[in-house]
């Protein structure tokens, strides 16, 4: 029998967060689904608020938190430019009071803490596709540093916690992600293109379409997270975790507007600062480690988030 785990996801009303907790019930484990409903939302949890082994709790990971736990995955930060430059100061401390608070609790609790930490550590990469030993080009005073930053000292926390208190660390590096429950204005490129799309508007690219990026569906990632909290002891990343499939940004573009079935431009506009011009994983330590990598292909996880956006908008 399954031992019962009491497990802690910090914005688990969230895109990511909420596709998680489900895996995590599914499972048999007691879950407790923090969030402070900045971007998350209980409408993502609405499946599992009647279940005995699931409970959620408005709290934000800036303040300190007393509870008991065997695991914690560490998931909360508003993750889209639109959001996280809304508040830069805020997005910060979540990245790091954040970390401090949720590390603080592993250490007391002797609990597994996982950091969902990004693919901005990198930056603008001189190197592709990156590898985890690569260190990254990140401007630490652009309009992005506020998370790419924020990001990279919560995995320095991390990592010291880890060799000063034996803390039993995982840090997983989230590539580009996309599914149903993104939100409709996060400001993100699949959401975004789908959501022209179904209205008729002509679609917008930033720069000339030529800067690729890698999508990885979010079942696939779920999956990743949860290997990696059950992996050997001895390992605690980091590890990218995302889809080595590689599309250019127009290729993206016209993959959804013919799915959706629309007749729609392509209206094209200045890229912003600090935005990479290429982002792919290389995942041979999450192959290697953790016996993963994705199974769901772009055009079937497009199917099902086109899917999910025709009921939401």
């Amino acid at each position: 029998m399954l031992w019962q785990k009491k497990i802690l996801v910090t914005g688990g009303a969230g895109f990511i967060g909420s596709h998680l907790c489900e895996r995590l019930v599914d499972a048999g484990h007691d879950v407790l689904a923090l969030d402070n409903f900045y971007t998350g939302t209980k409408t993502n949890l609405l499946g599992l608020l009647d279940k005995p082994n699931f409970e959620l709790m408005r709290h934000d990971v800036t303040f300190p938190l007393y509870v008991e736990v065997d695991e914690i995955f560490n998931l909360a930060c508003p993750a889209s430019p639109v959001h996280y430059q809304y508040d830069p100061v805020q997005t910060t401390k979540t990245s790091v009071h954040g970390a401090i608070n949720m590390l603080g609790l592993a250490k007391r609790t002797k609990a597994k803490i996982l950091q969902a930490s990004t693919s901005e550590v990198y930056g603008d990469p001189e190197v592709h596709p990156q590898t985890e030993d690569y260190r990254g080009n990140v401007n630490p005073i652009g309009p992005r540093a506020c998370y790419d930053e924020g990001k990279r000292c919560a995995e320095t926390l991390f990592f010291d916690y880890h060799r000063q208190h034996g803390t039993n660390i995982r840090v997983a590096r989230i590539f580009n992600t996309y599914g149903p429950r993104m939100h409709p204005n996060d400001g993100r490129v699949v959401s975004n293109f789908i959501v022209q799309a179904l209205k008729g508007e002509p679609i917008t690219v930033y720069g000339d379409g030529r800067q690729t990026r890698s999508f990885c569906f979010v079942d696939d990632l779920v999956d990743g997270l949860m290997r990696l909290m059950d992996a050997d002891d001895g390992f605690t990343g980091p590890v990218n975790l995302g889809n080595p499939g590689e599309f250019t940004i127009k290729q993206l573009a016209e993959q959804v507007v013919e799915m959706v079935g629309t007749d729609v431009e392509l209206v094209y506009r200045p890229l912003p600062e600090d935005d990479p011009m290429q982002r792919c994983p290389n995942i041979g330590l999450a192959k290697e480690t953790l016996d993963w990598q994705p199974t769901i292909a772009l055009k079937e996880g497009l199917e099902r988030t086109i899917a999910y956006f025709r009921q939401v908008v």
